[in-house]
């Protein structure tokens, strides 16, 4: 194991967080460390859930290679939430109609499954979710935590420091609703709803609040312990962190504020917030704010029709403080970034592999990490070149090109079988080989005389240098990069692609030579 004291860490970012959760744990003379994640269970688990869960365990296992401290994850359901309103993606919707405002554990289970909720049904969808991709995770429920009295201590906390507690808050809401706020959400005893109203006594040492129903006046005073009342989501958030000393949690950059408040309630009850990371929103294919009420995204099954978890795992790890398209067309470079980097940890030495990403997607475990002999844009260009090859086809051409490369090894498999389905389903579409222009067609003609010449097993890099020659001899040094796209825009029909001696090496030489053969027959273009 390398030196990692701070001047050596290596540089990537889940070890700076780490080292920030290290920091404060030497403060704290904690012996361990508790990280933690939300999830809202009104909805399915969504391509976020798996953002903010693979980067929290990335941290996490940086802080464990960084310290040697044990630590914990836990995935957080607010399944005591009452029902805003109804999902327009769920069966029965007449069901939970009835229901509006009481906790989602009591709101029953409209799918037909064994649970007997509906938030425990998406309870169990989370915690499937996460099991298929191996994450390592303790779960919470909020019911649970509630009614088990696991938090009434740091309820009461709050009711001691209730005025404290509205003082804060206050200045961050309307008129409307600062006139009735209380942190202390009383469930109602008779129809079990979460009620957001006026608390017109609070009593720390019967450890009760009173208030009047609004639809008939009648006068209750509720404890606040036992499952009995509930926490308005910004006081809840900081009473978590309080009562079971949360060390790091990270949330997306609409929470900032709601970051900030948390941790002043967190400080008003006693306690130090904990570490926390603001990661940048997903955008749509039109650079707009990804949401789910608006179905503008991508969903996780989605990306996995087109390319192997560990595209995903790379796509989220990249910069999480900087917005990302998350679309279609990000998953072949998603794909293309895992490969080269699974290669380099081949050669890099340890404290170099430790800022590899797939060191950090793998949890250091490198026999994990799965390379490919071609890149995923090289396969789906092939494709789209044979006009929407099937994934046997492609397989076939991946056999020739790399006799030693197994395409059943689940990762290879995965990654032909979406480079075909993604040509298919978007790349092909877009496809459009344009004619060459009269000086091209004197290159392109030269290129296939050049590859004539060649053995048909020439590696790639060597056709590679047959291409290049053959653009210095007819375009200028400072626009070779014309040349390029001329082989992409006349002959694949992309704006952009692999380097082309590895995709003549694979297509086949003679292949290729025929596809030039194609063009040349098509009549020129005028010259720009």
């Amino acid at each position: 194991m390398p030196d990692l004291s701070p001047t050596t860490l290596p540089r990537a970012w889940p070890f700076e967080e780490a080292r920030r959760v290290a920091s404060r744990l030497e403060a704290s003379r904690k012996p361990s460390a508790l990280f933690e994640t939300g999830y809202g269970p009104s909805g399915l688990p969504h391509i976020g859930t798996f953002g903010e869960v693979a980067r929290t365990s990335w941290v996490r296992h940086a802080f464990s290679v960084l310290t040697g401290k044990p630590s914990r994850l836990l995935a957080f359901s607010d399944d005591m939430d009452g029902l805003r309103k109804v999902p327009d993606n769920v069966p029965n919707p007449e069901l939970l109609r009835a229901h509006l405002g009481q906790p989602l554990t009591r709101v029953p289970n409209p799918f037909g499954t064994a649970e007997p909720s509906f938030g425990a049904h998406n309870n169990a969808r989370l915690r499937g979710f996460l099991d298929r991709f191996g994450f390592e995770y303790e779960f919470a429920s909020s019911t649970e935590y509630y009614e088990s009295g696991r938090f009434d201590a740091a309820l009461l906390r709050v009711l001691e420091r209730h005025d404290a507690v509205v003082a804060a808050v206050l200045p961050t809401l309307g008129a409307e609703r600062a006139g009735t706020y209380s942190p202390i959400l009383p469930i109602h005893p008779r129809t079990g709803q979460v009620m957001q109203v006026r608390i017109e006594q609070t009593d720390p040492q019967a450890g009760t609040v009173a208030w009047r129903d609004p639809a008939d006046g009648a006068w209750y005073e509720t404890p606040v312990t036992g499952g009995r009342a509930k926490l308005q989501w910004k006081a809840d958030w900081a009473m978590r962190w309080h009562a079971l000393g949360v060390d790091y949690e990270m949330s997306g950059k609409d929470l900032i504020d709601s970051v900030k408040l948390s941790g002043k309630i967190c400080r008003i009850l006693g306690s130090p917030p904990p570490e926390t990371l603001t990661y940048e929103l997903f955008l749509d294919e039109h650079g707009q704010k990804i949401s789910k009420s608006r179905g503008n995204g991508l969903s996780v099954d989605q990306w996995l029709d087109y390319g192997p978890p560990e595209s995903l795992a790379q796509f989220m790890y990249n910069q999480p403080q900087r917005a990302k398209r998350l679309f279609f067309d990000v998953i072949p470079r998603a794909a293309d970034e895992y490969v080269a980097n699974a290669a380099k940890a081949l050669v890099q030495d340890e404290t170099e592999r430790m800022a590899n990403p797939v060191w950090h997607i793998h949890a250091g475990d490198l026999a994990q990490a799965k390379g490919s002999p071609v890149s995923y844009t090289m396969l789906q260009n092939l494709a789209v070149t044979l006009g929407g090859a099937s994934e046997d086809v492609l397989r076939g051409f991946v056999r020739r090109y790399a006799p030693h490369a197994d395409v059943d090894e689940p990762f290879l498999a995965r990654l032909i079988a979406g480079a075909a389905l993604y040509a298919q389903g978007f790349a092909l579409a877009h496809s459009r080989r344009r004619d060459p222009t009269a000086a091209e067609r004197d290159a392109l003609s030269e290129l296939a005389d050049g590859l004539r010449a060649l053995p048909p097993a020439t590696p790639g890099e060597d056709i590679q240098t047959v291409v290049y020659e053959v653009g210095k001899r007819h375009f200028a040094a400072a626009d070779l990069r014309a040349w390029f796209g001329c082989l992409y825009q006349v002959l694949l029909g992309q704006s952009e692609g692999p380097r082309f001696g590895q995709f003549a090496a694979l297509y086949g030489i003679a292949e290729t030579v025929a596809l030039i053969e194609q063009a040349l027959a098509r009549a020129p273009a005028a010259a720009a």
